[in-house]
């Protein structure tokens, strides 16, 4: 009872400290620990007590979450910079590696361009399998979430990445040479 009636003012007070679903997963975490000590035999002097442990452990978890996303953790703080996998399609944006040389930015930045505007002549099961694979998504998962046999998973990634490669090689052969200009 007094988890659900703490719960609201909390996830407001707090509001601007984290986004909403990591606050809810810190609230959530400060529930289950106190629900554990319980169960281990620990208790509380009253309903205040249990109130205040909530806050202190929902705010400790608030901070171990902060801390971690501002590069304390280096796993949270790059799931944190990542960008979904629908982004392409949603907007255009640019990859910016701060260590790779001028030129070599340049061109992979150039390839990736050509590769999403070629995305759309590969298949749908291409581009998603593609997508799985970028998005570094474990085959066996992917494959019970669609529905795919791994070989399935197999031939359609591999005939992507040729189709891909083939739509690459395609567009370079109609780009004009210096030769031919006049």
């Amino acid at each position: 009872m007094v988890a659900a009636a703490k719960r609201e003012v909390l996830l407001r007070v707090h509001r601007h400290r984290l986004r909403p679903e990591d606050l809810e997963d810190c609230y959530s975490q400060a529930t289950l620990e106190l629900l554990a000590y319980v169960r281990r035999g620990g208790r509380f002097a009253s309903g205040a007590h249990v109130a205040n442990a909530l806050e202190q452990r929902f705010l400790s978890r608030v901070h171990d979450r902060r801390r971690a996303l501002s590069g304390r953790s280096a796993m949270q703080a790059a799931l944190e910079s990542a960008l979904p996998l629908d982004a392409l399609e949603r907007e255009r944006f640019e990859i910016a590696d701060i260590r790779a040389e001028l030129e070599r930015l340049a061109l992979a930045r150039q390839q990736l361009r050509r590769v999403r505007e070629l995305a759309p002549e590969l298949s749908h099961d291409q581009r998603l399998a593609l997508a799985a694979q970028l998005g570094e998504v474990d085959r066996d998962e992917f494959c019970r979430r669609h529905g795919w046999s791994a070989e399935k998973y197999r031939k359609v990634a591999q005939r992507a990445r040729a189709r891909l490669r083939e739509l690459l090689a395609l567009e370079e052969m109609d780009v004009p040479h210096a030769g031919r200009l006049s």
